[in-house]
């Protein structure tokens, strides 16, 4: 049976709401905890609960039973309003899911990760889905909702560590000249390029930037990374022209001229051809777009220009604080990745070019 676009979208959309509406209330809080109070990108939360509805199916199977969401409401109702009183076990909730959840023991937690291991998910999966959990059972001691963390016996399993992949300057500069930027969009695709390598923001961050975001005088941009936290990063003489040479073209066209109208609190720095704000989504089919015209490795991604911007730094000696505060990272210890990798790209140098550094035969 065929269907049509719009009614493989309805589907999809049924989908969704449906695995939406099967979703338990203590979940749901959760949720709207990581977005409302960590500021979480809907996305991340999105695959948060993703993790923890397959740990609800678990139970499901094991206990042999079906979601009640009215039974569910009841019992977490209940949780939350015994959460200031000390010394009241869960096991006084009525029978239910989030009752098994407020109380689960380090066995069952043990039981579940058995069950993901039996799937053969990688150990990277496998180290995501224990991260959830551990910040699910951790919000839920400090709320007073589950009786204790069983996740802090729980160790995360040893992962092969990945460097980062990089592109060569050579590369950066072949994928940047492939936009035409005699029109609207394809001086846009130019700037947005330009931009994310001229400063190794993410793609979620390039979305979500707006005109006034762009400071032509300091020759800087304005960027609202993870947790809503701003910084003011560096603009290169490049990326200005090309967001220059976007922003004048897009003031011209009638097409895209309100989007820009001052009476708009947040004007979308970068537009769709509707005139709305462009998606991540988007910009991932505009880079593939231009890594087959160029013929370029297609699994290089937005995040790869992150990825080299911050190596070609540290590879032209800029220190790793430096680079660290540009990035956005909280902690040292994530830029430090870069520099395993830039030290293999010197040892590789060093092998290929110094006479006596090959094995002697």
């Amino acid at each position: 049976m065929q269907f049509t676009l719009s009614q493989t979208s309805a589907l999809a959309d049924a989908e969704r709401n449906a695995a939406m509406s099967k979703t338990l209330p203590i979940v749901q809080a959760f949720q709207s905890y990581l977005t409302d109070e960590r500021h979480f990108s809907p996305y991340t939360a999105k695959c948060y609960g993703a993790d923890l509805r397959q740990f609800v199916e678990f139970l499901c199977d094991e206990t042999n039973r079906t979601i009640d969401l009215d039974a569910e409401r009841s019992a977490y109702s209940k949780r939350e309003s015994q959460s200031g009183q000390p010394n009241v076990s869960a096991s006084s909730l009525p029978d239910s899911l989030t009752k098994l959840i407020c109380s689960a023991d380090v066995e069952l937690i043990r039981s579940f990760l058995s069950h993901l291991a039996d799937q053969n998910y990688s150990s990277a999966t496998m180290a995501r889905k224990i991260a959830t959990l551990r910040s699910f059972y951790k919000w839920g001691e400090r709320r007073g909702l589950t009786d204790s963390n069983p996740m802090t016996l729980i160790r995360t399993p040893r992962q092969s560590k990945r460097l980062p992949k990089a592109i060569t300057l050579d590369q950066v500069e072949r994928l940047l000249s492939a936009p035409t930027d005699h029109d609207v969009l394809g001086s846009r695709d130019r700037a947005m390029l330009e931009t994310l390598y001229s400063t190794g923001i993410r793609v979620s961050e390039l979305v979500d930037l707006n005109c006034e975001d762009v400071d032509d005088t300091g020759e800087a941009l304005r960027v609202r990374g993870k947790g809503k936290k701003e910084r003011v990063v560096p603009l290169g003489s490049h990326a200005l022209h090309a967001l220059s040479h976007y922003r004048t073209l897009v003031r011209k066209d009638p097409r895209y001229a309100e989007a820009w109208t001052a009476e708009k609190s947040s004007r979308p720095l970068f537009v769709n051809k509707h005139g709305g704000r462009i998606s991540s989504r988007s910009v991932r089919r505009k880079l593939d777009k231009y890594l087959r015209q160029v013929g370029l490795d297609p699994s290089i991604s937005p995040h790869t220009l992150r990825h080299s911007f911050a190596t070609h730094l540290l590879d032209n000696g800029a220190d790793l604080r430096s680079v660290q505060e540009l990035l956005g990272h909280q902690s040292a210890s994530t830029t430090q990745v870069y520099t395993h990798l830039t030290s293999e790209r010197m040892r590789e140098s060093y092998e290929k070019s110094h006479p006596r550094a090959a094995e002697a035969g």
